[in-house]
């Protein structure tokens, strides 16, 4: 059990939404004493968790009193690190929920980030170390909080999938196996829109690991190789890539045959064995793969699982044909490499919904693919000029819509027998909607309606 946690008597929770309640939860049940500081309103549902466990909290602003006097302050991902609320306050006792968490288990930790695919992989993961039969809870970015589950129950294996924000706040955070599946652009508005800052965040997952501890990375991804030589983690380095052969330890996919292997114990399988089909989802299911034969799994639970595993919601997810059209969901594409992954995979014509908080996208990457594959392009946004400018002249129907039911109803104007149409936003979804889930929710809600 980390020493940290007999150090403090009691914490400012800073934020009160999932991460916030699951550290005034988990505090609470460690004895400490814990006040929860909100600047907007609590939604409802965490109100009445704070009530009923009897938890002090305020709302509609932050106490600076409070702030400046706090042993330890755990800090929500949301909140960024320049907020004016922390201005002046020492870093040192500025945490995340991540670490906080960490301070109250003896778990073995497999963690993931990435700019893409991270979600995908973590519930990969979990499937097979519950079809494997092990004592594991899924957390993270993804699913209930780290602390929430350990309010709860504790387990002897944890798969948490971390966000760079929730890695920025890190102390002693030690993964006993990490896996980074690609640093593309996202977030840049964070990191004062510098990809190096946001590449450097990603590369905290390893700061902690020994040389014991696993790091797998995507040999494929050209920033994460150049930073791998410059930071030279002290854990082992085991790389997966795809289209290609990779001598020794590790896993990759080649002519439809997916290898992996680890200290010389080595199993195949064949692309369409893949219950989760798609490039990227090669890419997930190598990196998931991997991470389980490290752990000790059978290589058979392995491929039984990535065989039979179900796709996740609003990641490339089949919603209905209406018409003779297909839509699909990929409401969780918030940036511009997840969204080139899905429209690569399609080879019929697309009727495109994008758009949504702009993270410092550059379209340009999208251009080849949005010339040659989709017909028209619904944007959906509160403010669409900086997608407009990108496809203008590119796409040769662009609209504006600013609900969901309305960019599916042109969506089905716009759209022929075996068209696709694709809401893969490249976007954050903050401006009309509460967050992903809920922006993929009401464009299935609509399409079904139709």
């Amino acid at each position: 059990m980390n020493a940290n946690r007999n150090k403090y008597n009691q914490v400012l929770v800073l934020g009160a939404g999932e991460s916030g309640i699951g550290a005034a939860l988990l505090a609470v049940k460690n004895g400490l004493e814990v006040f929860v500081s909100d600047a907007g309103k609590i939604r409802e549902t965490y109100r009445s968790q704070l009530v009923a466990a009897s938890i002090p909290f305020e709302e509609g602003g932050h106490s600076r009193q409070r702030i400046e006097q706090a042993e330890l302050i755990v800090k929500s991902p949301g909140i960024p690190d320049n907020s004016m609320a922390l201005a002046g306050i020492d870093r040192h006792k500025i945490i995340s929920e991540i670490e906080f968490a960490s301070w109250f288990t003896n778990a073995k930790i497999i963690a993931v980030t990435g700019s893409n695919g991270k979600t995908t992989t973590t519930l990969l993961l979990g499937h097979i170390l519950r079809q494997a039969g092990f004592d594991v809870g899924v957390a993270g970015n993804v699913g209930p909080s780290f602390a929430a589950c350990l309010s709860q129950n504790d387990h002897e294996y944890f798969v948490l999938e971390l966000s760079s924000f929730q890695l920025d706040g890190i102390r002693d955070l030690r993964p006993d196996v990490a896996i980074l599946t690609n640093i593309t652009p996202d977030h840049l508005d964070r990191y004062g829109n510098s990809f190096e800052a946001y590449a450097r965040s990603k590369f905290r997952i390893t700061q902690n690991q020994l040389s014991t501890d696993y790091f797998i990375y995507c040999y494929d991804d050209p920033e994460t190789t150049r930073l791998l030589k410059e930071t030279a983690p002290a854990a082992r380095c085991i790389p997966f890539a795809s289209g290609h052969i990779l001598a020794g330890e590790g896993a990759y996919e080649h002519h439809g045959i997916l290898r992996f292997e680890i200290q010389q114990n080595t199993f195949d399988m064949t692309l369409e064995q893949l219950a989760l089909q798609g490039r990227h989802n090669v890419y997930n299911s190598l990196a998931a793969g991997l991470a389980s034969k490290i752990i000790g799994i059978r290589n058979e639970t392995i491929k039984m699982s990535l065989s039979d595993c179900q796709n996740v919601a609003h990641r490339l997810e089949y919603v209905a044909n209406v018409h003779g059209a297909a839509y699909y969901n990929d409401s969780k594409a918030t940036n511009v490499n997840s969204t080139w992954y899905a429209l690569e995979m399609f080879d019929r014509p697309i009727v495109w919904i994008a758009g949504g908080i702009d993270k410092g996208n550059d379209y340009s990457q999208l251009l080849p693919l949005v010339s040659r594959k989709v017909k028209a392009l619904i944007c959906l946004g509160r403010d669409n000029s900086k997608l407009i400018e990108a496809f203008e002249g590119v796409v040769e129907t662009i609209v504006e819509t600013q609900s969901a039911e309305h960019a599916v109803s042109m969506a089905s104007l716009l759209s022929e027998k075996n068209d696709v149409v694709l809401l893969s936003p490249a976007c954050a979804s903050f401006d009309l909607f509460e967050n992903y889930e809920d922006r993929g929710n009401q464009f299935k809600k609509a399409v079904r309606s139709l």
